[in-house]
């Protein structure tokens, strides 16, 4: 038995542990976000989030995954109440067919995880590892540093709200 904790729900799977991830998310789990592009992890349509950092699940096996959390582009948001991010992809129409979306989201998702506000540059060199044959790099470009700028401008206004209490807390003047 393999135990993987996927977008937060705990499953145990009766898979041999040297199997690919992206065929537990995929074949076992019915996560179909996560495509099968190359099989060589040189396109990162497989990609997804394990312990904060982008994998391509195609490599990597599910015995390496241990006891990190795995994130799928299922576990983002929804169609009603989609992340920041993939808001950003449908208003910048990001993908043309589609195929290397959820690879891309993953990826991006990854950076702005770790560096919310991150620069247009570092945005670039984070996302080299993932391929769009269809060519649409500058709109999928775009919106990560769209999506990037608005979590930035979140951040702000949180740690403005939270100066704003601990000042107020400091003062006695407790809401």
């Amino acid at each position: 038995m393999v135990k993987l904790t996927v977008n937060g729900v705990e499953h145990d799977l009766d898979i041999d542990p040297s199997m690919p991830l992206l065929y537990a998310l995929r074949n076992h789990l019915e996560l179909n976000g996560a495509k099968y592009g190359c099989g060589l992890g040189q396109c990162g349509a497989c990609t997804v989030i394990v312990g904060g950092k982008p994998v391509f699940s195609c490599l990597t096996p599910v015995s390496a995954v241990g006891a990190r959390p795995v994130r799928t582009i299922e576990g983002l948001g929804t169609p009603e109440q989609p992340s920041a991010l993939q808001k950003a992809f449908i208003d910048k129409q990001a993908a043309q067919c589609g195929y290397c979306i959820a690879g891309m989201v993953m990826r991006a998702q990854a950076l702005l995880d770790e560096r919310p506000g991150a620069t247009e540059a570092e945005i670039r060199e984070h996302m080299q590892p993932n391929l769009c044959r269809c060519g649409t790099h500058m709109r999928i470009i775009s919106a990560i540093v769209d999506a990037s700028q608005t979590l930035r401008k979140q951040r702000q206004a949180e740690n403005q709200t939270a100066r704003q209490a601990v000042a107020a807390i400091e003062s006695g003047d407790q809401a």
